[in-house]
This record gives structure tokens, sequence and C-alpha cells, in this order.
């Protein structure tokens, strides 16, 4: 792994044995600004090495703007803790890895700036895109049809059943290749 301005890298040939998963920016803001108990399952899971999140140098810098929105009030220790936790859960991906799936079509999404999570979730193989964005929501429908990812608010996204719970043995090698999301 390398390191780029401070950040976790994956080195662009790297297997993930555990899912991937895309945060857009509200998710992240459920996750670590407001610390929404809906989101608790996905927060979890992150902690646990169950999921990795990924994201890129385009999502970050939009993370990181919206930490500065005075109407969420953050101060500047605040805001550097949000940050912190962000860069220390989520993977950074290197801009120039090629696309796992080069050829395929994404839905438009309503607001151009929400195309470049469902890029992501494309092109670094993600499970799942979890968002609050009705109109990105709207588009889980055709991703999930063409069996590209899923797109899910954070109180809906789930490993699967019972995993939190100890049911599952919570260790990437356990689940490895053995989970589907619920589609539906």
């Amino acid at each position: 792994m390398r390191e780029r301005s401070g950040l976790r890298e994956a080195p662009d040939t790297m297997t993930t044995p555990v899912p991937r998963v895309v945060l857009d920016t509200n998710a992240c803001l459920d996750l670590w600004v407001f610390a929404d108990p809906r989101a608790a399952r996905l927060l979890a899971a992150l902690h646990a090495g169950a999921v990795e999140a990924v994201t890129n140098t385009a999502c970050r810098d939009e993370w990181l703007r919206v930490l500065q929105y005075p109407r969420l009030q953050l101060g500047d220790v605040a805001r550097l803790a949000h940050r912190r936790t962000h860069d220390a859960l989520v993977r950074h991906l290197d801009d120039d890895a090629p696309s796992l799936h080069p050829d395929v079509t994404l839905p438009r999404c309503a607001d151009p700036d929400d195309q470049k999570f469902l890029q992501l979730a494309l092109s670094s193989g993600a499970r799942w895109l979890v968002s609050r964005d009705g109109d990105v929501l709207a588009l889980g429908r055709r991703t999930r049809r063409d069996q590209l990812f899923d797109i899910v608010a954070p109180q809906a996204w789930s490993l699967a059943p019972g995993w939190d719970r100890g049911e599952w043995a919570a260790t990437p090698v356990a689940l490895r290749g053995t989970v589907r999301p619920p589609c539906g």
C-alpha cells in the first residue's frame, strides 16, 4: 500500500477479499458528523473490517468541502477529527486505476455532481453505494437489475442477516464470496 498526501492508497492490482462499499457525502455525514444510530450497522462493519469503504480524490474532496459548510457548525478540531476518521476507515484508490467494468454504461444522475459516486462504485467493484439522496437511490433499481451494485440508504444497508449479532464469523476470510445483499 502506498501513501499519498497522508492518505491510505490501494495498489492498482490489489484484490480485495472483503466486499467494497462507496459512501456518498450524505452517508459520511450520517456516519461521522451526525452519528446517526440508523447507520450503526454500517459503522460497525467498517470498524470490524467486514466491509471496505473506498473513495477517490473527487469524492474525498467533496467530503472535505462539505465539512466546511457553516450550517454544520463544525470547528477546526471537529473537522480535523472527522477528516481523520474518514481517512482511517475509507481506502483511497488510485485515480488512475483501470475500471473493472470499462464497457458498462451507468444510469445518469439528475445531479451531475453525484455521478462520481456511481462511477467509483462501478470502477472499484463495490457491492454497494450508500446514499441518502433520493435521486441516487432511485437509480438502484437499474444498477441492481444490471447486476452492477446495490444503491441503499445507510439504514437499509446490511452485509448479511445476523453478522453483527455473531451469527456469522465476522472476519474477512469467513465473509469472502459468501454474502450477497438482499435485493428487493
